[in-house]
């Protein structure tokens, strides 16, 4: 009797231990710096939802490797010789996670929803006369001009135009929609949200691929895991403790003083973002000394040497580049257009420069925050170079609510320091937007703006933009100041994760 129960046991222990060890193949834990706001894509930027909703929710389009806008919902599309009627083709066989077949009247009410209430709808569809249905899989869009970017704000699902059921959208307003409606055509589907412990996916059984090989978040999705569970870690020394003790999989968010370390850990992967942030000095205008004195601003431009400032704010060569071109090298955008001026330091030039364009030592208003550090360090080489070099800089220190108030009054500032996040078109950088603190708006930018916005044609717009960003090295109304890249760490156990990190990580073709 006791061997019977001893039997048992072992038994029972084996069924038990082989049952958790399936478990944790299955389960990709994601520890979070915290909880997103809501998982609707449509009304919300956060990048935290982003990272759980892409795996829920698809568009139209989405990027490849390249950042090239391509099919993910849509399999094809064709636009009129007027560039004013867009021509969808929807993809067939496609279910929401509900079991209903996605049709063109889900993408109609999606978009027009979206192009109402959503983050980033009234980008296009300040250009949009009508969106219908023109057949059970085809949806056409008509415009009230040429607006060439279209494809690539319907590519970018971060505030973006995920695709839900008619049923779900045609009554939502701004209001983020209830997570019993997160409905999607994802690989994976929503199953529970416990505030606080975790937010829950599970495979969606049902799921219709894209065709093609995967290639950055285009082509094929496989969903690997069983379940994808992210879970709020605020504390970063507890999301690296447990991704080395195999608590998490995958950790976001890792600050930058860690990173040396951890590159060197062989029980931990590092994964770099691949969209940077990138700090931008912008120039005045409107007002003050620089405001249409080029001259000047090249010679700011010229006193630059960008290296120490990077080392100096950002610290790990890992994290950082020295990339004068707006958009990275590998990105569809990637231009060397202009960039010989990025980080030229010769102290001696500017000086010769500053004395050409009339400079005669007036005080320079630099205003900068210390609530982002890389800022406040940034400005602090960048104004010592100028000095060198023969500028009066008066260095103005706010915290970032003030700055972002006094930016707008152009008789309180000169030049300011602030940073912006990946974007997948460049007509969404500051610097193109005529009402941004800066205003330039120049007879030469507007010229290449509208040529930039008309044209569908890519090829021809990569060729505007080249010249746009030379013209921005040329009139200097913003500096870059370099490539900033944030990472996450990974479990050495996880295979496929590649390219798991375009933007956003994500976990379809991914495994452990």
């Amino acid at each position: 009797m006791k061997r019977f129960i001893l039997r048992l046991l072992i038994v029972f222990w084996a069924f038990t231990t082989l049952s958790s060890i399936a478990f944790a193949a299955g389960t990709l834990r994601y520890a979070t710096v915290g909880e997103p706001p809501t998982l609707d894509q449509q009304v919300v930027t956060s990048d935290l939802s982003t990272t759980i909703a892409h795996h829920m929710f698809e568009g139209l389009y989405t990027f490849n490797a390249s950042n090239s806008p391509v099919g993910l919902l849509a399999s094809g599309d064709s636009v009129s010789n007027d560039g004013m009627v867009i021509t969808i083709t929807l993809r067939k066989g496609v279910k929401f996670h509900n079991g209903q077949d996605m049709t063109s009247a889900d993408v109609v009410a999606s978009l027009n929803r979206w192009g109402e209430f959503g983050s980033r709808g009234g980008l296009l569809f300040s250009n949009v006369e009508s969106v219908t249905a023109s057949g059970d899989h085809e949806v056409t869009i008509k415009l009230t001009q040429p607006f060439g970017p279209w494809k690539n704000l319907l590519a970018f699902i971060n505030g973006g135009p995920a695709i839900y059921p008619a049923s779900i959208v045609e009554g939502a307003s701004k209001e983020p929609i209830a997570p019993e409606n997160y409905i999607g055509t994802g690989p994976y589907m929503f199953s529970e949200w416990e505030p606080n412990r975790h937010v829950e996916l599970v495979k969606f059984e049902d799921y219709a691929s894209p065709d093609g090989d995967a290639d950055g978040y285009a082509g094929m999705r496989s969903a690997n895991f069983d379940t994808l569970r992210f879970i709020p870690v605020p504390d970063v020394g507890t999301r690296v403790a447990g991704l080395k003790a195999g608590d998490y999989d995958y950790a976001e968010s890792i600050p930058g003083d860690l990173y040396a370390d951890l590159d060197a850990d062989s029980s931990v992967v590092t994964v770099l973002n691949g969209g940077p942030i990138f700090g931008l000095v912008f120039m005045n205008s409107m007002a003050g000394p620089l405001q249409e004195n080029f001259g000047l601003r090249r010679a700011i431009q010229t006193a630059l040497n960008k290296v120490p400032a990077l080392q100096v704010a950002i610290g790990p060569e890992g994290l950082w580049r020295a990339n004068g071109s707006f958009l990275p090298e590998g990105n569809v955008w990637f231009s060397d257009a202009g960039t010989d001026h990025f980080s030229m330091g010769d102290a001696d030039a500017a000086r010769a420069m500053a004395a050409e364009a009339g400079y005669d030592g007036e005080p320079i208003k630099f205003m900068v925050s210390t609530n982002y550090p890389f800022h406040y360090d940034t400005a602090i080489v960048y104004t010592k170079q100028l000095a060198q070099a023969g500028f009066n800089i008066d260095l103005q220190v706010y915290d970032w609510a003030t700055l972002i108030e006094k930016r707008a009054q152009p008789d309180q500032w000169d030049m300011f320091f602030t940073h912006h996040g990946f974007v997948p078109d460049p007509i969404l950088i500051s610097v193109m937007n005529d009402n941004y603190p800066g205003w330039w708006t120049t007879v030469e930018k507007n010229a290449l703006k509208s040529k930039f916005t008309e044209s569908s044609d890519p090829a021809e717009r990569q060729a505007i933009w080249a010249e746009i960003q030379a013209l921005i090295y040329h009139q200097v109304p913003t500096m870059k100041t370099g490539d900033v890249y944030t990472y996450n760490i990974a479990s050495p156990d996880l295979n496929g994760l590649g390219e798991a990190t375009l933007i956003w990580p994500h976990f379809w073709n991914v495994s452990k």
